[in-house]
Formats: structure tokens, C-alpha cells, sequence
């Protein structure tokens, strides 16, 4: 800290939801009204009236709009909000058909 001004870079940690980088940025940039970088698998903003914990609040707004909720979960680690995933949960998979798992009483009755 030189001369008392504080430079807080906060990121965000994608983890393996870097499919959802641009959403994340948008979201942040309208949410928030602060400039947001891309820097390999991580978006930093810089801003020194935002807190690390309000930034996980927002991040976790948006896992929650996107309803990735029931497999990912955000955690602040220093200046860092990480976007995590549930052990045992899969990975969302965009390129699967949704079949249909039940046959209708006209199906199953063969008319």
C-alpha cells in the first residue's frame, strides 16, 4: 500500500464454467457498473468500493439465474470469488437430447 491508496483487484475464478465467461461479464459489468477483464480463465474487475464478499454474492446471483445451482457453488478466497463445483456433480452437457422417459397410456397400450 503506497501512500494509502489501495489497489483492489478482485477476480472471479470460472473453474470449468469458461463456456459462461461472456454471461459472466455482462452480468457483472450491469450488476456492479465496473469494468471487467479477461485474463486466461479468470474475468478481474478493479474496483476499490466493492468487496470480496459482495462480489461472491453477485457471482452467486448469477449461478443461480443461469440455474447451475445444483452443481456449482462459490466460495471467496482472499480477493477471489471461485465458482466450484459439487463433488459428484457432472458436468452440464449442452449437446444432449432430451428424450422422452416415459411413454403417454397410448403408447404403452399400444393404440
Amino acid at each position: 500500500m503506497l501512500f494509502g491508496h489501495k489497489n483492489n483487484k478482485l477476480q472471479v475464478d470460472l473453474g470449468d464454467l469458461s463456456e459462461e465467461k461472456q454471461h459472466l461479464t455482462e452480468f457483472l459489468k450491469s450488476t456492479l457498473k465496473v469494468e471487467v477483464n479477461s485474463n486466461q480463465g479468470k474475468l478481474e474487475l478493479d474496483s476499490e468500493k466493492i468487496q470480496p464478499q459482495e462480489l461472491q454474492r453477485v457471482v452467486t446471483k448469477f449461478v443461480y439465474k443461469r440455474n447451475l445451482n445444483n452443481a456449482y457453488w462459490v466460495s471467496v478466497e482472499g480477493g477471489t470469488a471461485k465458482i466450484n463445483r459439487f463433488k459428484g456433480a457432472k458436468k452440464p452437457d449442452k449437446d444432449k437430447k432430451k428424450s422422452s422417459g416415459h411413454q403417454t397410456i397410448t403408447q404403452s397400450w399400444g393404440l
